[in-house]
């Protein structure tokens, strides 16, 4: 395959995600894309170098539409085919994997913080952490502070599965899974180590603290109930 094909096919892959997939499944999104910028690479994870290619990736917001009343943040960029020689629809698409975040208001800190999963999963994938696999579902990531600038109890990111939409679509270059992100507290990502990732996906559900992430509530585990 030469190149000027293979670039008419990635970037069909590309449209179709973004043009059509997106707007299906999450109606309006942000005109343009809030791509990874080299300091995220160089400054907030310590990288040596980036490769030029991750700077296309980034998030869409895209406001409440129909049914659902929050602000959702989908990344875009995972699933782009970078090492296939040609389409394979009957394969995985990139890392297969796309990510979500909700929140109940318009929130710059929800948009940045996926932009950083996004940052951490690429690493991920090319090696800088060896030994690290792939963020998959249940997966829990320290934050090591508040989930956004002001006061919050969330000091931690879970990966659960999504809600309100389907778990996965297709692009010509493969199959793409939907994983959502969620804020948890310090216990409560206790609660998940004890007793595992569904158990608290419950616990949140039931105290409608997912799928959408408010950085203003109080833990729904405490020392008392574990």
């Amino acid at each position: 395959m030469g190149e000027e094909e293979w670039s008419t096919w990635f970037e069909r892959a590309w449209v179709v995600r973004e043009e059509e997939v997106y707007p299906r499944l999450f109606g309006a999104i942000s005109p343009s894309i809030c791509v990874l910028t080299p300091d995220m690479f160089l400054e907030t994870f310590k990288q040596e170098n980036f490769d030029p290619r991750w700077l296309t990736y980034g998030v869409f917001e895209c406001p409440p539409s129909g049914a659902r009343r929050s602000w959702l943040y989908v990344s875009s960029g995972l699933s782009n085919a970078w090492e296939d020689d040609k389409p394979n629809p009957e394969g995985v698409s990139g890392l297969g994997m796309e990510f979500v975040l909700e929140t109940p208001d318009q929130a710059t800190w929800a948009l940045q913080r996926l932009q950083h999963v996004v940052v951490f999963q690429i690493l991920i994938a090319c090696g800088r952490y060896p030994g690290r696999e792939l963020l998959d579902l249940y997966d829990r990531i320290p934050l090591r502070g508040p989930i956004s600038p002001e006061p919050s109890d969330l000091t931690w990111l879970m990966l659960a599965p999504p809600s309100g939409y389907t778990s996965a679509f297709q692009l010509p270059t493969g199959s793409v899974h939907i994983l959502t992100v969620v804020g948890i507290t310090d216990d409560e990502a206790a609660h998940a180590r004890s007793h595992g990732g569904e158990t608290l996906l419950d616990l949140l559900r039931a105290g409608a603290a997912y799928p959408v992430t408010n950085r203003r509530r109080k833990s729904l585990v405490g020392v008392a109930q574990e």
